[in-house]
Order: C-alpha cells, then sequence, then structure tokens
C-alpha cells in the first residue's frame, strides 16, 4: 500500500480498487483542461501539490468546483471558502468514489451493455446525465445494464426512457429533500453553536455519517410499500381493461381531482413565506391524510395546488368533501376549493395527462371559496354517494374547451355554516371570534382581521379588497 501526503487526497489505496491519476487522465475524465487542474491543484482544491497526483475522488471535487463557478462564484472566493470552512471537503465526503478507476467512452459503454451509441445517449439524456457521455464510470455503466435487463423482460424503449426519467425526477427530489433538511435542521443548529470552522465539520461529518445509515433502508421500506399499492392498482387497471376494452395503451379510467388554497397568493403576499409555509404545512397534512383514507394518490403537489387520482368517482368526490370539511374547521385558515373529473387518463412518466385531467383543472379554477365543483359524468357516477346533495349550477364555458360544461356543486346534506367566521378581506385567513386581532365597522357590516398590519392595509386602500378575492 503506498500512502500520499495531503489534506485534499489522503491516502490511496493501490490495491485494483482504485489508483492514482495523473492530470492528464484526470482532465480528460472531467473535461478540463491541464493547466486548470494544475492551478486548482496549487490553488489547494484538489489532489496533492508535492506529488501532482490525484484521486479518483478529486472528479467529484472537480464537478462541485464546476457548479459553483458556474453560479457565478469566484474561484478566489471557493479558494478561501475551503480554506476557512473546507467547503470541498465536507461537500464531497458523501460522493465519493466507488472504488473503480476504469472509465468508458460512449462507445465502449455501448459495446458492453449491447445497445447503440445513440440509444445509450438517449438513456443518459433520460437520467440528465447527458454531460457524462464523454467519460462513464463503472457504476454508470452497471446502471443502464440494468435497464437493458427491462428491454429483455419485455419492456419498449420508449417505455424504459419513461422509467429512467421518472427514477431521475423522484430520487432527485429525495436526495434533494436529505440534503436539504440536514442543512436546516442539523448543519445550521451546529453552526449557531458557535463551533471552530475545525469542531463544525467534525460534528457535521459525524451527523452526516449517523443520518446516512437510514437512506437506503428507508428506500427500499418505502419502495416496497409503493409497490405493494401499484400491484393493487394494476390488478385493477386489469379487471377495468377486461371489462371497458380500453384500446389505448397507457390509458386508464379513474377520477380526478384538483384541490388548491383560494387565497394562498394574498396570504403569502401579507403574512410572509414563513407564516404561509406554516398554513400550507397544515393544508398538505390534512390532504394526504385524507387520501390515503379514500385509496387515492397524490399524484403531484405544485405550490398549494394538489391533483389526485381515485379509481372510483364516489371516493374521489368523499375525499374532496372531507378535505373542504376539515380544512373549514381548521383555525385562522383559509378556504379550500375543489374541481373533479372522471373519465379516462393518459399515464406519462409518473404523471397523468389528458381532457380528464383539464377539465379537472379548470373546475378548479373556476370554484369559489368553500366549493367543491364536479361534472356531470362525476355526479352520475358517485350518485350513490350518502349525505350529498348535488345543485345543478347551469352549462358554463371553460377554458381550453370548444363547448361549455354542465357543472355540479357537491354540498353536505348537513353541511356546518362555515361562514359564520369572519374573513379577513387582506389575506384571506378565515377568523373564528377568538383569532380577530382587529375589527372595523363599516355602513355593510363588521370586518375582521387576523392581525393589525391586515387593518393598516385596509385602511390604507379599501377598494383593493373589496369584495375579497377568491
Amino acid at each position: 500500500m503506498t500512502t500520499l501526503t495531503g489534506a485534499a487526497i489522503g491516502a490511496i489505496v493501490f490495491s485494483g480498487m482504485a489508483q492514482a491519476l495523473s492530470a492528464r487522465e484526470l482532465s480528460a475524465r472531467s473535461s478540463e483542461p491541464t493547466e486548470r487542474i494544475d492551478a486548482w491543484c496549487d490553488a489547494g482544491l484538489i489532489g496533492d501539490k508535492t506529488s501532482r497526483l490525484f484521486a479518483p475522488e478529486d472528479l467529484q471535487r472537480i464537478r462541485l468546483i464546476q457548479f459553483l463557478l458556474r453560479h457565478g462564484f469566484a474561484l478566489e472566493a471557493i479558494v478561501q471558502a475551503n480554506k476557512e470552512a473546507g467547503i470541498i471537503e465536507s461537500h464531497v465526503e458523501l460522493l465519493a468514489s466507488d472504488g473503480q478507476s476504469e472509465t468508458y467512452s460512449v462507445e465502449e459503454a455501448a459495446a458492453k451493455i449491447g445497445w447503440g451509441i445513440e440509444t445509450v445517449c438517449r438513456f443518459l439524456d433520460a437520467a440528465g446525465l447527458a454531460e457524462k457521455s464523454s467519460c462513464l464510470a463503472e457504476e454508470d455503466v452497471r446502471a443502464l445494464r440494468a435497464l437493458k435487463l427491462g428491454e429483455e423482460a419485455g419492456l419498449p424503449e420508449a417505455a424504459l426512457l419513461q422509467l429512467a426519467r421518472v427514477y431521475s425526477d423522484a430520487l432527485g427530489r429525495v436526495a434533494e429533500a436529505e440534503v436539504r433538511l440536514f442543512h436546516f435542521h442539523v448543519h445550521e443548529p451546529l453552526k449557531a453553536r458557535g463551533l471552530s470552522a475545525r469542531e463544525l465539520r467534525k460534528a457535521t461529518a459525524d451527523a452526516r455519517h449517523h443520518a446516512s445509515s437510514l437512506i437506503e433502508p428507508s428506500l427500499l421500506y418505502f419502495h416496497r410499500r409503493g409497490m405493494e399499492r401499484a400491484m393493487r392498482e394494476d390488478a385493477l387497471l386489469h379487471i377495468q381493461e377486461d371489462v371497458q376494452r380500453l384500446g389505448l395503451l397507457g390509458q386508464v379510467h379513474a377520477a380526478v381531482v384538483f384541490v388548491d388554497l383560494a387565497s394562498f397568493t394574498p396570504m403569502t403576499e401579507v403574512m410572509g413565506d414563513h407564516a404561509a409555509a406554516d398554513v400550507l404545512d397544515r393544508y398538505a397534512h390534512l390532504v394526504r391524510d385524507a387520501v390515503a383514507h379514500y385509496d387515492g394518490r397524490v399524484v403531484k403537489q405544485i405550490g398549494d395546488a394538489f391533483m389526485l387520482l381515485f379509481p372510483r368517482a364516489d371516493d374521489a368526490l368523499a375525499c374532496a368533501l372531507a378535505i373542504e370539511a376539515r380544512s373549514a374547521t381548521e383555525p385562522q385558515f383559509t378556504a379550500v376549493r375543489s374541481g373533479l373529473h372522471c373519465g379516462p387518463v393518459l399515464y406519462r412518466e409518473g404523471d397523468y395527462l389528458g381532457t380528464t385531467v383539464n377539465v379537472a383543472a379548470r373546475l378548479v379554477s373556476e370554484a369559489q371559496r368553500h366549493q367543491v365543483l364536479l361534472t356531470a359524468a362525476l355526479r352520475q357516477d358517485a350518485s350513490a354517494l350518502p349525505g350529498v346533495d348535488f345543485v345543478a349550477l347551469g352549462s358554463r364555458p371553460l377554458k381550453g374547451l370548444a363547448e361549455p360544461l354542465e357543472v355540479f356543486e357537491a354540498v353536505p346534506s348537513r353541511r356546518t355554516d362555515v361562514h359564520e367566521r369572519l374573513l379577513d378581506p387582506v389575506c384571506g385567513m378565515e377568523l373564528q371570534r377568538g383569532e380577530v386581532a382587529a375589527r372595523l365597522s363599516l355602513a355593510d357590516g363588521e370586518r375582521g382581521f387576523c392581525s393589525q398590519d391586515c387593518l393598516r392595509r385596509f385602511v390604507a386602500a379599501p377598494e383593493k379588497y373589496e369584495p375579497p378575492g377568491r
């Protein structure tokens, strides 16, 4: 075993698992000229100044430096941050090389996998790895070879490309959550304790080491649970296809629900991001809880808008009404609104699309505070749901649809009057009597406000807030 000195390179084991790289070899892997490799080595960012040799892990260091430079940071600032806080080393330690020193060109990788060069490039692009096409590591080749097994199982290339994109997008979000939550809830509190740079690096590294042990078991567990649910839904899909004889590949019959907060934008503007995020957390919790109870799934969340999918129309409507009922009793909360439709939907890359989805999305935009709007098709399929009245609202033109659509509102037969609460006309929060921070009596009635700030905004420009927006 040969050991090289230098804080950045540490010890490199020459056992066939890993080997030292020259500047020229590292240049070939990173697409950086050797002159820049040498300059970054002299700056203490990569490699060992004395030996001028590099570890496979230096490729990760280079990628981080490239990322920081692309985002406008000067090299001098990166060098200084690394000297003071070890910024490069602390962020690369979890991304260390797997010890495989061998790399492949896209041509070599294609030959090992048994795909054409263009096919390999399409998969790299689908996975967001197009920049790696000039130099593929062994783990990249293994991942592509695993996807090829899907082809051998009968999945066409188009389906495998979808799978690669879904893996990349979904697990990218998982990784982002892991890193962000660790930063906010572990690193920042450690930093606030006033630790020295050396102590902070060690404490952060120790915490990361402990936290990393939960990642793979958790991913495996939640994937298994998700697979169980997906397989149950697949059995339902097979039955639907047998009964309905749907001829379009990737199309299923489902009920789609869109639900959002009626005043989220003005609430965020007035109350600020942190307060709005607290409301959004409460709202997201009650939505997800209701969806799980009614055997649905959250397809996606964009801000305060959720897209939900249900095999049955009555479950979709029951869930929308449950979300409305629960949100209407939340203290100091804004109203929700929903739009529902059922029919054929197309599955693509972890998402659902088509006219059914578009109609439901248009209905939620049409809905007023506390309204659950639905189409005639969903009303018919959910007509047996007990304790629900359907109010005909007539035909309405909806954006993007050629013909007006017959619209209904679903209301519980025994509905609690949510309008007894006072509506803050500025931020849109609905207030119980004990939550009103300020009141204002006007000729047409009393106004309630959640804060003195909302009262001041209203007094300064009452015409801006009358009547209250959606």
